[in-house]
């Protein structure tokens, strides 16, 4: 078995890079897709150069590390200013959670879809108690802006 793949390196590119391929469709996160082209790249110079091992590997790499670095930042880019692109903390607005300790105008901790989050309260004179049940008025940088869900705001 070892000595058909030392025959036959493409064989082993093409695996490596169809279970990239099919792990990227699990992440979607635009980077095994960058490696999946690397080791198509790896298993084309395979076919032209079966026995040079060393230079599969390099071009491999150099495929790969050339494509995150410049494709998947545009790719990226481009993917973010699509229309009804929201990321994943815009997605946190109008959320539920639990506050986990006081909220105050200065500082506490809640807990959204099962993440520990720093919060303020959008009300500067409210206090919200531990336990009380808060919506997600807004994200300010790290820090979630909240309020009493079952309240008016002010």
């Amino acid at each position: 078995m070892t000595d058909w793949l030392g025959d036959n390196a493409w064989a082993l590119w093409l695996s490596i890079a169809f279970l990239l391929a099919i792990a990227e469709i699990l992440s979607l996160d635009l980077v095994l897709i960058m490696l999946a082209a690397g080791a198509l790249a790896g298993a084309g110079v395979a076919v032209l150069a079966p026995g040079l091992w060393w230079l599969q590997v390099l071009v491999a790499a150099a495929v790969a590390v050339g494509m995150l670095m410049l494709l998947r930042p545009t790719v990226m880019r481009r993917v973010r200013n699509m229309p009804g692109y929201r990321s994943s903390t815009a997605k946190m607005v109008g959320s539920t959670g639990i506050a986990t300790s006081d909220i105050t105008r200065s500082g506490g901790e809640i807990k959204v879809d099962g993440q520990l989050w720093s919060a303020r309260a959008f009300d500067p004179s409210a206090e919200i108690a531990a336990g009380d049940e808060v919506e997600v008025y807004e994200i300010d940088g790290a820090i979630a802006v909240v309020y009493p869900k079952h309240e008016q705001l002010p």
